[in-house]
């Protein structure tokens, strides 16, 4: 199965601790997560939320971006992100890809800045963080907000910064595909202090204290309605979960390296582009394995090689059809085919491999050897 979750007995045992101490809301158990989070990533403000969009929704909105506002992204990203500018009320402006990396080109940012641009959101695609430097010194020219999409990068960082701790916010997924999850999460990370703040009230209907807060041990204490805020937060039985993936993260990562690894040496002669290794002075997730196939050596399509893949029992998805060739964008944003070319490639040719720390060496083995099968038997 493609993207199943790692749940253990730490995981069961600590849902039940959870639902014997009868606080399953937000509670204890969020506040310990933040404070976890906030220590493995050394950031000095942690937010759990419901989900990696509510964490970016979120963080727009309390950023001050307004109608009007123009918000640079990538189309080689999930939805939510464009989603996520949608919905604080901003537009959404789209800058191609880089064909290797999948991540957002700096010269593409450059060429759609505006007197709108308010902000750039960057997506670290498949763990490996794109080309910050680049990206703060763009802002820092233009005097534009940056955000950090770090749905597939928990574990990365770049030249010593964690992913994240970059810009002016990092937001992070905990969905049940990502490398830490708490079956449905998020984060919202910042250095700024009054930021955290400003996330945590939008996340709880804009009240002045959460439910823990508001009948802890020390008795009832009244709230305040400060903002139309919204309801994001993360509970504790999903905390618990998520602590108990905490405790395993460094360990997992180091299995999806050497699973990337066994891919790299199995895979390198087919017909198809394997990702590039990790740059120099950084960490990669090892999120995704994302080979892309090369058409013109096939006599199929993508699509095709993956129902031959489900037909060998082996799990593999895509990530991703580019956002903008999705109907509602077409429609709604004026987008389409041949606006972002380098987008275009990587979704026809892409697919994502088996990639979990409980992936056992044989059945890496297994997906290799179906996919040699496959590319052999339909090359031209």
């Amino acid at each position: 199965m493609f993207g199943a979750p790692m749940i253990g007995d730490e995981e069961i045992a600590a849902v039940v601790d959870c639902l014997r101490r009868r606080w399953i809301g937000t509670g204890p158990k969020v506040q310990q997560l933040e404070q976890a989070f906030a220590g493995f990533k050394g950031a000095a403000n942690a937010v759990a939320v419901s989900s990696g969009t509510a964490a970016m929704h979120l963080s727009l909105v309390a950023l001050g971006l307004e109608p009007g506002d123009e918000v640079i992204t990538t189309p080689m990203t999930f939805c939510s992100t464009v989603n996520a500018i949608i919905h604080a009320g901003a537009t959404p402006v789209l800058a191609d890809c880089d064909r290797r990396t999948f991540n957002i080109l700096p010269e593409e940012i450059e060429q759609r800045i505006t007197g709108h641009t308010r902000a750039i959101l960057v997506v670290h695609m498949c763990g490996r963080c794109c080309d910050m430097d680049s990206m703060m010194e763009i802002a820092r020219t233009h005097g534009l907000l940056v955000i950090e999409d770090c749905a597939h990068a928990i574990e990365s960082a770049y030249h010593g910064t964690p992913a994240g701790l970059i810009g002016d916010v990092g937001c992070f997924s905990f969905y049940v595909t990502k490398n830490l999850t708490t079956t449905e999460g998020g984060m919202v990370m910042t250095r700024d202090a009054a930021l955290a703040a400003e996330v945590r009230t939008l996340a709880i209907h804009g009240l002045s204290a959460d439910a823990w807060a508001r009948f802890s041990d020390k008795g009832y204490r009244h709230y305040q309605v400060v903002r139309a805020g919204f309801k994001c937060n993360m509970t504790d039985i999903n905390a618990a979960i998520g602590l108990a993936q905490l405790a395993r993260i460094d360990e997992n990562a180091a299995r999806r390296g050497e699973i990337w690894r066994r891919y790299d040496r199995q895979l390198a002669d087919l017909p198809c582009i394997l990702p590039p290794p990790p740059e120099s002075d950084t960490r990669h997730a090892f999120h995704l394995y994302t080979p892309l196939l090369e058409p013109e050596k096939l006599s199929v399509t993508r699509d095709q090689v993956l129902e031959a893949l489900t037909a060998e029992n082996i799990g593999a998805g895509v990530h991703f059809v580019p956002v903008h060739l999705h109907p509602y964008y077409r429609k709604c944003r004026g987008w389409q085919e041949g606006d972002f070319p380098n987008a275009e490639f990587i979704g026809q040719r892409t697919l994502s491999l088996p990639l979990a720390g409980d992936l056992a060496d044989d059945a890496v083995d297994d997906v290799c050897r179906a996919l040699r099968r496959i590319l052999t038997y339909y090359a031209r």
